[in-house]
């Protein structure tokens, strides 16, 4: 049976994954992404437990933009729809949409993945794996380009955080969907109360394990434009582990 490139989930919005305004949180946003992501890999072949028991190897996020029409709201229906590119030279690229129960696009997201060494925590090529690429869906969530954030200086450490027990994945890192949950820490619950994200964008830098203790920074002292620029600082190492820039408008 041939097995489609684009991959459909319906989720249900519960209480537990919405915030106190009773939106879908971003971070909960990240977690679905990583599981339809996960679902789709292994449809294609290529899901977790292959790639460790036979190549040894992990699917790791290393940047993801987001624009945001609206969120989602407790107790809707929605579905996430996710299909990859062609893989490139170091990088897997991989879509989504998030549909309303009326099928009209609310949120799109683009995203860039590499897969790594779960003994020598390295990066290895794409051509280490290998899954049917011959029906890939050439159409794109966003018609824009990942690409490296940059500190544009002047930040201010707004907290400190040392991973824990919650924090940590099954890969023994920082899950993704938490860093989300650190940038979103970086403002009070005042401005979450008058403003809402448009787009958030961020590259993972280097990965970060329990204990670590990761000291956030921003660029702006209030969050009166559309522009605000987050990274997390490795103390230990000196290392920044993640880069962020937001798009904020008021409510």
């Amino acid at each position: 049976m041939e097995v489609s490139i684009v991959f459909k989930k319906n989720y249900h919005v519960d209480l537990r994954d919405v915030d106190f305004t009773k939106r879908l949180k971003s971070s909960t946003l990240f977690s679905y992404f990583q599981e339809i992501a996960s679902l789709s890999a292994a449809e294609l072949g290529v899901g977790i437990e292959v790639l460790a028991d036979k190549h040894g190897v992990a699917w790791i996020l290393t940047r993801t933009r987001v624009e945001i029409i609206r969120m989602p709201s407790w107790d809707e229906e929605i579905v996430i729809e996710t299909w990859p590119q062609e893989p490139g030279r170091l990088e897997f690229e991989r879509d989504f949409i998030v549909r309303d129960k009326e099928g009209n696009p609310i949120i799109r997201a683009i995203s860039g993945w590499v897969i790594m060494d779960l003994k020598e925590r390295k990066i290895k090529r794409p051509s280490t794996i290998s899954f049917d690429t011959s029906s890939i869906h050439e159409d794109r969530a966003l018609d824009v380009k990942l690409k490296k954030l940059k500190s544009p200086g002047g930040l201010e450490v707004v907290y400190e955080k040392v991973i824990g027990y919650s924090d940590v994945d099954f890969n023994g890192h920082l899950n993704n969907s938490r860093y989300v949950d650190y940038i979103m820490d970086c403002f009070p619950i005042e401005e979450h109360r008058t403003h809402t994200v448009r787009a958030i964008e961020v590259n993972f830098n280097h990965e970060a394990l329990p204990g670590d203790t990761i000291v956030l920074q921003k660029n702006t002292k209030g969050i009166d434009t559309k522009g605000v620029y987050i990274e997390g600082l490795n103390k230990r190492k000196d290392l920044v582990v993640f880069k962020a820039m937001m798009e904020v408008e008021e409510k």
